[in-house]
């Protein structure tokens, strides 16, 4: 029996798991004993993925609808040809900005960097990914704060933190790996910090329900009671910090009473919060959605890493202002994906940046791209506005995943072309397509992946496939051939070729990965960037900042802060309770395409959309638990749901999980100014309760 260790491709922790093989086949699934990241555990989900979608066995070849509708299959090199004439056409009618692609943060880093490439450095087309709706804010915040999206924390300092204070995180469901180690510290006091009462929070010393987007109110308010009681380090501040005294006189402004007010957490509870932070020795604080997903989420994110640093709580065992990514590469995407910054790190207009960029790549400089992709939301804009006729989806589901969907159907409905490339061809978004290019699962395909602690892992193929099928980096490499790119592609034949490639790009930068070799990566433990040529290796688990210098020119902290802006959906008579989304359970990810694949999962989980509503504003409005209820948004859109009598719910809020297509119809067309991700989490909404005709369950189904 052969046994092969890859890396599980579904949520940041990116756990490591043993496959092994009997006769082609996997025989049996277990987590990697001793990997740093999940220590000889997994969930559900990794568990589960050696039960692959079959469809694109039974079928691997490409389909193009034709003139009647219908999918009719194609072989590659016939379908390479065909796509790149439609890709074609459209740029020399229209120019490059008239094509764009949308990925995910679930892809290897190579296929992103070959993405990159292709469209942007080639095509001169703008790319985004399905990490913006993520990980956007807290790459922006680093960037601005830290001087480099370089987040410094290691997962072990969950183990080592003495207090640990999540904020718009719920990792019982989203991370399951991050709360084992959470649950596994029994000398640490656990903070949560949530607009409901979540499963984690459950678990809490310490909860505190703050109102939906009340967090920066809140924070500022706890950095002035931090200040004012001189609870800080000030000879930290002083040696490694700069702004601080304009930060010091904005958050001056903001008073116990008045916070209380705005947060909906008492002043004694505010207080309380405080002197938990500066009564801990090793202080972490964490933050997911709940803080990336907001209309002013950058500046949030922000305030919490104001809140670490001028108190100490950085670059020390067990501290930090940490973000947790949502999908397994995303910060593989924020690096290596050549859109919003330049291979490696850097901006475009970098002219030193985009001289080692070149000649690590063989490119003259006007073949490299001029400037960042536009964002995600403006694509769709684009393409609503007639400017965008072309789009190119791989492995990511916006028909469904995308803030106020309804939007994305639009736009689908618009384009001239629209290419799908996933592993599976029934998707909302493939479904609707006119190219359908079928992959293979993250099983059947090599590369690497970085994790939310800046870990590289091999993601290795643990079975055989087809003659026929293809990878994500093979349909990209194929595409840009028929594209004609030429030599522009010699240097960029396999996923080993990228990796080199990127390692080149790295050199010199905070990211740096040039002592890393693609194929020591195999059955390691991964290695945490910064790791140059010539590094050795002295611990799997390492942290940033230690010394205290940061990445600004000054290596200096920068404390970025502003003022408070109004919710530019505040709730209103029409509609006077807030909605809220996020995960529901362990085994469900993101719009449920892989997961269906679960059998414990589609055993337990509930197959109808479902919303939680609080007991006391049930019986108001006289809703009994399993009644149907019409939630209509202030975005002008309805859509129906189970109704979940529940005590953890606020009264005047409803909350219902992000997997079910009703979900997002709901959502704004609303963004943070700087990171453009979607305010997910406080949409007004007003709810009824409807009583569906049979005619009504039958469309429904």
């Amino acid at each position: 029996m052969d046994r092969v260790q890859t890396t599980c491709n579904y949520c940041a922790l990116a756990c490591n798991l043993d496959f092994e093989i009997e006769g082609g086949v996997i025989a049996n699934i277990a987590p990697t004993p001793g990997y740093p990241v999940n220590k000889g555990k997994a969930c559900i989900k990794g568990l589960s993925l050696g039960k692959p979608a079959i469809a694109n066995e039974i079928n691997p070849l490409p389909r193009v609808r034709g003139e009647n509708g219908d999918f009719g299959s194609m072989p590659w090199n016939e379908a390479f040809e065909h796509t790149a004439e439609r890709i074609k056409r459209i740029v020399e009618q229209h120019g490059g900005e008239a094509f764009a692609a949308i990925s995910t943060g679930q892809m290897a880093l190579e296929e992103m960097a070959l993405l990159g490439h292709v469209a942007r450095n080639y095509l001169k087309s703008n790319v985004d990914g399905n990490t913006r709706l993520c990980t956007a804010t807290a790459a922006v915040a680093h960037k601005q704060s830290l001087g480099f999206d370089a987040p410094g924390y290691t997962l072990k300092d969950l183990e080592l933190s003495d207090t640990i204070i999540l904020i718009g995180a719920n990792p019982v469901v989203a991370h399951p790996m991050a709360w084992e180690r959470i649950n596994g510290n029994k000398g640490k006091k656990l903070v949560v910090i949530d607009a409901r009462k979540s499963e984690t929070a459950a678990h809490a010393d310490y909860f505190y329900e703050i109102k939906p987007k009340a967090d920066l109110t809140l924070l500022y308010t706890l950095a002035n009671i931090l200040i004012q009681n001189d609870w800080i380090d000030r000879g930290y501040v002083g040696s490694h910090c700069e702004d601080f005294e304009e930060f010091k006189a904005h958050v001056s402004a903001f008073g116990l009473d008045s916070a209380s007010a705005v947060t909906g957490i008492s002043a004694e509870g505010i207080m309380e919060l405080a002197e938990l932070i500066h009564a801990g020795k090793r202080v972490s604080l964490w933050w997911t959605m709940g803080v990336n997903q907001g209309y002013q989420a950058v500046r949030t994110a922000q305030a919490i890493l104001n809140i670490a640093v001028m108190t100490g709580n950085i670059g020390r065992e067990g501290t930090g202002a940490n973000s947790i990514t949502g999908q397994s590469n995303a910060m593989g995407a924020r690096l290596f994906s050549n859109t919003t910054g330049l291979f490696g790190g850097g901006d475009f207009d970098n002219p030193n940046r985009r001289n080692a960029v070149c000649r690590a790549l063989g490119l003259e400089d006007g073949q490299l791209a001029s400037k960042p992709t536009i964002p995600y939301n403006a694509i769709i804009e684009g393409i609503l506005a007639g400017e965008i006729k072309g789009l190119w989806v791989i492995c990511t589901n916006p028909a469904h995943s995308w803030a106020n969907n309804d939007t994305f159907r639009q736009a689908m409905e618009k384009l001239e072309l629209l290419i799908v490339q996933d592993i599976y061809g029934d998707t909302d978004t493939s479904s609707n397509c006119g190219i359908y290019l079928p992959v293979v699962p993250g099983v059947k395909k090599e590369g690497t992946i970085i994790n939310t602690e800046r870990r590289l892992s091999a993601l290795r193929p643990v079975v055989g496939r087809g003659t026929e099928a293809k990878t994500d980096y093979e349909v990209i490499y194929g595409i840009g051939q028929a594209l004609g790119m030429g030599d522009m592609l010699d240097k960029w034949k396999t996923p080993r070729d990228a990796f080199n490639l990127m390692k080149k790009c790295s050199e010199g930068m905070p990211c740096d990965i040039s002592g890393i070799d693609y194929d020591r990566l195999a059955n390691s433990s991964g290695i945490q960037w910064p790791f140059r040529e010539g590094d050795e290796l002295q611990d799997d688990e390492r942290r940033l900042y230690s010394d205290g210098r940061f990445y600004h020119s000054s290596g200096k902290f920068k404390f970025v802060f502003e003022d408070i802006a109004a919710n530019p959906i505040e709730a209103t008579p029409e509609f006077p309770y807030m909605f809220n989304t996020g995960r529901g359970f362990v085994g469900q990810w993101h719009t449920q395409t892989r997961t269906r694949e679960i059998g414990l999962d589609e055993d337990a989980r509930i197959k109808e959309a479902y919303v939680l509503i609080n007991p006391q504003l049930a019986s108001k409005l006289g809703i009994e638990e399993g009644n149907m209820l019409e939630v209509s948004s202030i975005n002008g859109k309805s859509a129906v749901f189970k109704a979940q009598i529940t005590e953890n719910q606020p009264l005047e809020q409803l909350f219902a999980p992000m997997h079910y297509i009703e979900t997002n119809r709901l959502t704004p067309s609303i963004y943070d100014a700087y990171s453009k991700e979607p305010s997910y989490k406080s949409t007004p909404v007003c709810v009824s309760r409807v009583t569906l005709t049979f005619i009504d369950l039958e469309e429904r189904e």
